[in-house]
Formats: C-alpha cells, structure tokens, sequence
C-alpha cells in the first residue's frame, strides 16, 4: 500500500525528503526507504536527469510504495503532466510567480472537472494496465499531490491566492531563491526573510494546505519550518550527501594513519 501523502496535513509531523540531482536512477528509492526518509524528489530543474531516469525512479517508487515527487523547471514545462502519467507521486513547479500560473498549472496537471489534463492510456498509477477514463480520473486524481514553489516577491504577494486553488495542494519555499529575491542572498536568517516565511506557511494553514521548504540550513530548520507547521521538508540530496560523508571518512582516515606514523616514529 502506498505510503502517505506527505502534502497532507492531519500527521502530527513533518515529513523529510531526499532529493536526487544527479545520480539518477532506481536505486535512489532503496537508498532513501532504507535510509528512513520519508520521500523522495527527482529534481529536473537542476543538473542532467532526463524525463527517463525520472520515469524509471517513480516507477520503483510505484512498486515500492514510497512517494516520488519530480521537480520540473517551472510553470511552462512540457513535463508537467507527463511526470504524472510516468508514476511520480506529484510534481513540484519552482517559480509559481503569480495566482496566473497557478491556475494554469492546475489546469494541465488536474483532469475534469478541476482542469483539462489530457486523459492518457496506460500509466504507471495502474501499473501500465488499460483502464477505462472514469477508473482513471476516480482512482489516480485523489492520489495526485501539486505542489507550487514560491521563491519571489510576486509569488509571496499571491501566496493566499495559491494556496486557495482547488487543485494546489501545498506550497513549498524555494529558500536561497525566494532570499534573493527579496535582497537578502544568502541570508535566510534575515527577519524580513523570517517574516515571508511565517507568510506563506500561514496562507497554506489558512486554506488546509501543506507547507513546506528545500535549501534550508540546519539552524533554521526549527524557526523556519518546525515552529511554522511544516508538513514536508527537503533535506538535502544525494551530491551533499556523497561529499559530507566522502570528506568525513577521509577525516577520520587521515586521523587514524596520521596516529600510526606518530607511533612508528
């Protein structure tokens, strides 16, 4: 059975997601289950994965039963709907910029009534098996998450807009962007950055949405996502992960032979 949505807002927790930028393939998902993650992004905004290696990894997420996100490259992407009928849990749209893209996003990724996605054949919600289009949009609509990025002034004025969508099913903060934008790069810390922070998790609170962030350093995650209701939240990814633990066994390597010379000395 699949996991639970980590969009929906009735788990008293914050649900923690691995992303994958560049090392694209199916064995993210062992990776990320085994590791106790509870979800994992396939991240095409940024860096090489190609709709294929997306498809490949949502599929291993379908048959596993662990939720797989994709992050397309924004509100125009071809790919928005396709990641969908290739088996991700929901796509996540960076650069929701106004109620405009919103809208149009719900409209190519949600079926009727909600939007006009296109009815497709055979997807991996049914493990590729024929069904007909009432079994399709009754079965695979409720089990789609949309999640909308907000990473700029305009998307922050528009947030509560967003949020109300029937359609949008959480917003998540872009944080290094969305602190550029506002003029504050690299300063996440920064109170006016706080402050749309606070914003935007209540536009999601106020219309039963989720809300959540990626890029987040780890002594802002209470006062940025924790004390704000975060329903799911974006860790790291794999490239980080590679060079943290890469640098500290090399650390503790480098210690133990540097002891041994010492001692045969």
């Amino acid at each position: 059975m699949p996991a639970p949505h980590p969009t929906d807002t009735s788990e008293d927790m914050t649900a923690i997601g691995l992303a994958v930028c560049v090392l694209g393939t199916p064995e993210a998902v062992a990776v990320a289950r085994r590791c106790g993650y509870d979800f994992l992004v396939v991240d095409m905004e940024h860096g090489p994965i190609t709709v294929n290696a997306a498809a490949a990894i949502c599929v291993a997420g379908q048959m596993g039963g662990f939720p797989v996100y994709v992050r397309v490259t924004g509100p125009a992407s071809p790919d928005l709907a396709r990641v969908l009928d290739c088996g991700a849990t929901g796509v996540i749209i960076p650069h929701v910029d106004s109620l405009d893209d919103a809208r149009e996003i719900v409209r190519r990724t949600r079926f009727p009534a909600t939007g006009e996605r296109a009815l497709p054949g055979a997807i991996a919600h049914f493990g590729f098996e024929p069904v007909d289009a009432v079994t399709m949009v009754r079965e695979a609509e409720p089990a789609t998450r949309v999640i909308a990025m907000i990473e700029s002034r305009s998307g922050l004025a528009d947030a509560a807009a967003i949020a109300a969508l029937d359609g949008i099913d959480a917003l998540m903060i872009g944080s290094n962007d969305l602190a550029a934008a506002m003029g504050h790069l690299g300063a996440l810390g920064h109170e006016e950055v706080l402050g749309a922070f606070r914003a935007i998790a209540g536009a999601a609170h106020a219309s039963a949405k989720g809300f959540g962030a990626m890029g987040l350093p780890e002594p802002l995650v209470a006062s940025h996502a924790r004390d704000l209701g975060a329903s799911l939240l974006v860790a790291t990814n794999e490239i980080n992960l590679i060079a943290d633990g890469g640098r500290a066994v090399l650390g503790r390597y480098r210690d133990l032979t540097a002891r041994q010379d010492a001692a045969a000395a």
